[in-house]
């Protein structure tokens, strides 16, 4: 979602620059100023309530799963002790049951996976919209044509490949607008954003026969 809108903002931007640097040229230089939007994000306390929720969420989720597997290995133990003695329509019962068991617990799991990332998504958008108004916010008033982000997320290329001076950095005014205080905040590699972890995986046996 992030990388999607500010990437578009980005490439927006390159794509115009021609036209309207040939109609600012004759009265101001071109300014563009760059910040990062995952150490921002990083840095708001709406950060760490968005963790928060998703851990609380995980454990809900995991503990679901963990008693379906409870059942599910209650029932398999039983079967393997009493299977030599059940007729061929019990056993073929039992072992339907534990196939659908198995089954259950395969679809739970894919399901809870997709609902963390659902649920990480909807913490998360109000919070980037709060992020790119502060940026448009500084943008405007500084005076800036181009606000770009210096990353483009995992496993793409940044947007910014080189920088040759931290003057048109705006993050420390992004934090002010956001209501956070640069200096209590230490600017060394950009920080991720929290996310979802995935659903505690549970190898289910088959039923044994």
């Amino acid at each position: 979602m992030k990388n999607k809108l500010f990437a578009l903002l980005a490439v927006f931007a390159l794509a115009s620059t021609p036209l309207l640097a040939q109609t600012t040229a004759s009265t101001t230089p071109t300014k563009i100023g760059y910040t990062n939007v995952d150490f921002i994000l990083g840095k708001l306390p709406d950060s760490k309530k968005i963790q928060n929720e998703l851990e609380v969420t995980k454990a809900q989720l995991d503990k679901a799963l963990s008693d379906k597997y409870k059942e599910f290995q209650d029932k398999l133990d039983v079967y393997n002790k009493t299977a030599g003695n059940m007729t061929d329509v019990i056993r073929a019962d039992k072992e339907k049951e534990l196939q659908n068991l198995q089954s259950s617990i395969q679809d739970f799991q894919r399901n809870s996976e997709q609902s963390l990332q659902t649920k990480y998504q909807q913490l998360l958008e109000p919070v980037l919209g709060k992020i790119n108004t502060a940026i448009q916010e500084v943008g405007k008033d500084n005076g800036y044509l181009y606000i770009l982000n210096s990353d483009a997320g995992a496993n793409t290329t940044p947007i910014l490949l080189y920088v040759g001076s931290e003057d048109n950095n705006v993050t420390d005014l992004v934090l002010k607008r956001l209501g956070v205080d640069p200096k209590a905040v230490e600017q060394p590699a950009a920080a991720k954003p929290a996310t979802p972890a995935n659903a505690t995986k549970v190898n289910t046996p088959a039923p044994k026969k």
